[in-house]
């Protein structure tokens, strides 16, 4: 194809918005930034700060190392838990071991932490809608040592059997599908009309916002292409949102992955990005598109986002 292509030359690119970072993120990058200026390399992350290969990659070459199990942390040295959450467990052996430990767990996952446990202090079992294996889900179920049951779907809802149906509640993850967890929290209502459900919904603003972007965008569009790394469920769920309206959708975490066939005959080409998804990353395939040939770009309306959530304390840098 080449890149005078006339049909090219008349598409447009459509940006969401919004897109790319959230609070969450914003705060947990810059509390590794704060902690090598603080106390020098190499500073230890427990799990991948945020999931975006670009910025991991990007605080590695700072002097963080990204390990998965706390033993890999020599004695005497700190660590950061990732944006996801842990578990109980890994607090106690984190002070079990005498580490310094900066918490970068986004405030909205803290959230859920203190429901479970409230809840399960008050004798409730809990339901937790989510994805087995994301860290998020062991870190919010390992909040409670029993009581905790993981659904993924309305399957699993079904299968469940609970000793009390009087005393349930249910939470969800941060970065779920808004529409599919809606199916499966009405499964569970079905089947226990009297679960307790959050005072606020644990989908964060985040994840509801850029799902909500990407249903105004997609019938306008052609094609969509999301800016995300394969772990990162976020932006997964953006790519799924297109799809279910229609609209071929494409999940890249660099312009290199970009196939030039997708947009091919295309008139409209939307982009967004996912939480974890710096914006040099979506400007960095807006560029690809129009080495490919396409010129124009419009930003489509959307909520513009101003919350910040604090630092932990001791990051202060010295002035």
């Amino acid at each position: 194809m080449s890149i005078t292509d006339t049909t090219l030359a008349e598409a447009e690119i459509l940006l969401a918005q919004p897109r790319g970072f959230c609070a969450g993120v914003d705060r947990a990058i810059e509390i590794v930034e704060r902690a090598i200026k603080l106390h020098g390399s190499p500073i230890y992350v427990r799990h991948e700060i945020v999931h975006n290969a670009y910025v991991v990659e990007d605080l590695r070459k700072k002097g963080a190392i990204f390990i998965e199990q706390l033993e890999e942390v020599p004695a005497g040295n700190t660590v950061i838990f990732s944006a996801h959450g842990v578990s109980k467990a890994v607090r106690t052996e984190a002070e079990s071991r005498g580490l310094r430990v900066y918490d970068a767990t986004c405030p909205l996952v803290t959230k859920v932490h203190i429901e479970v446990a409230k809840m399960r202090a008050d004798g409730f079992d809990i339901v937790m809608i989510g994805h087995k294996g994301h860290p998020e889900v062991e870190g919010t179920m390992g909040q409670a040592g029993e009581g905790m049951h993981l659904v993924e779907d309305i399957e699993d809802v079904q299968a469940l059997a609970l000793p009390d149906p009087g005393r349930i509640a249910f939470v969800t993850q941060t970065t779920l599908s808004v529409d599919d967890a809606a199916e499966i929290i009405a499964a569970l209502k079905a089947k226990y009309p009297a679960i307790r459900e959050p005072k606020k919904q644990d989908i964060c603003y985040a994840t509801q916002n850029r799902q909500d972007a990407v249903k105004f965008m997609a019938p306008q569009c052609d094609v969509v292409i999301v800016v995300g790394s394969p772990n990162s469920s976020n932006s997964n769920r953006l790519r799924e949102v297109a799809e279910k309206r229609g609209i071929p959708s494409y999940m890249v975490d660099s312009p290199t992955q970009i196939d030039p066939a997708w947009i091919e005959g295309k008139r409209r080409i939307g982009v967004t990005a996912g939480a974890s998804a710096p914006e040099a990353l979506a400007q960095a395939v807006i560029a690809r598109l129009h080495e490919l040939g396409v010129r124009n770009v419009r930003a489509l309306e959307g909520i513009e986002e101003n919350i910040a959530f604090p630092l932990p304390r001791g990051l202060g840098l010295p002035t």
